[in-house]
């Protein structure tokens, strides 16, 4: 049986019993301090990194009777951070172990705080956790690597949810999920499950096989000059319409980009703006929060539009090499984007659904930009 001590977010005893996949009821937990370290935030990442540090002290939670299963699952997970294991003296003269960073893998940016990580960070990483240690056994710690940007990403989905508008009049019954598999995962993930829910005769179903593409939230904005009574689209080529056959596998769309863990839509919207279209967004207007597709996905859409200056020489190519967009902006008037969607020419649904909200709303957004208050008797 080893003891280990824990400075950072395994101190969080939700996340510690993911990862140890056993109740803390089962684990010996006591205070603890090592002197002459300090616990520093990481400036890539929401976590810390400890380092020798003369006349600190460094609070944290000592595990004592951890077995040789719980230490893998620990270094499975631990490992995919890059941090390994090295002995050291507690205050008190106590042994243990203590995660140390790869020398050199991490920057740091000052102290870190428990509290402060547990209110903004916590929940995400007990969801990414769980999917993280879902892939024990059946990946490596560097293919886990490889995939964690993706993996906090749908966990950033998974705390978004908590916050979905929708739902009211709907039946709130009871779903009995007996068992997740996940069958494809990197980029994105594919599960599927076998469940019992609550029919409407308040009968339960019988078992149902569902799979379900799991996918990241995402932000898309449709730029609107409501000077110049035009608007911004992006080209480029999607995999859907190129999967399906489609003639036509180049669209004309709304900016679009995932909402990145830490980072509200709206700061998405902005971001992705400039990104791939090199433009400034003076403000948003929300038009909708919406499933792309419910049925068989997770994905989620927050849709704006967003009102910005769109001169004539506004267009041209953008897209993060990073990420190998390639991408084409073009200007429209309101008028083409009005065909474009009544002639089934938009086969983006997000746009048609912009396009019909600004339909809607134009004049309004053309009042305010003049400087005059629309009669909204």
């Amino acid at each position: 049986m080893k003891t280990l001590f824990f400075y950072g977010t395994l101190r969080h005893v939700p996340l510690l019993e993911i990862v140890l996949g056993r109740a803390a009821s089962d684990i010996a937990l006591t205070p603890g301090k090592l002197l002459d370290h300090a616990a520093l935030s990481v400036a890539e990442g929401p976590f810390p990194c400890i380092v020798e540090s003369q006349g600190d002290v460094t609070e944290g939670l000592l595990v004592e009777g951890l077995s040789d299963a719980d230490i893998a699952r620990l270094d499975f997970y631990e490992g995919s951070f890059a941090f390994d294991l090295r002995d050291v003296t507690l205050a008190g003269g106590q042994t243990a172990q203590v995660y140390f960073a790869y020398p050199g893998m991490w920057s740091t940016k000052g102290p870190w705080e428990l509290q402060d990580w547990e209110a903004d960070w916590a929940a995400l990483s007990c969801f990414a956790a769980r999917e993280v240690m879902d892939y024990f056994g059946r990946y490596s710690v560097a293919d886990v690597a490889r995939m964690f940007p993706m993996i906090r990403t749908r966990a950033a989905a998974m705390v978004n949810a908590a916050e979905s508008k929708h739902g009211a009049g709907t039946l709130q019954g009871k779903v009995d999920v007996q068992r997740v598999d996940r069958v494809y995962t990197n980029y994105f993930a594919l599960n599927e499950y076998h469940l019992r829910h609550e029919r409407f005769d308040a009968e339960m179903s019988d078992v149902l096989e569902r799979a379900v593409f799991v996918a990241s939230d995402a932000a898309l904005v449709l730029p609107y000059d409501p000077v110049r009574d035009c608007v911004m689209l992006v080209e480029q080529l999607r995999m859907g319409p190129l999967a399906r056959g489609d003639s036509a596998v180049w669209l004309l769309e709304p900016i679009a980009g995932r909402v990145d863990p830490g980072e509200t839509p709206e700061q998405a919207a902005h971001r992705e703006a400039a990104e791939e279209a090199g433009i400034t967004l003076k403000s948003l207007e929300k038009v909708a929060e919406i499933y792309a597709s419910p049925g068989d996905s997770t994905e989620f859409f927050y849709i704006y539009v967003g009102l910005a200056d769109l001169p004539d020489d506004a267009t041209g190519l953008g897209g993060l090499s990073s990420e190998d967009e390639d991408i084409r902006s073009h200007l429209l008037s309101f008028d083409a984007l009005m065909t474009l969607a009544e002639t089934q020419q938009a086969a983006n649904a997000p746009l048609v659904i912009a396009t019909y909200w600004l339909a809607r709303h134009r004049d309004r957004l053309r009042l305010i930009s003049l400087g005059d208050t629309p009669d909204v008797t």
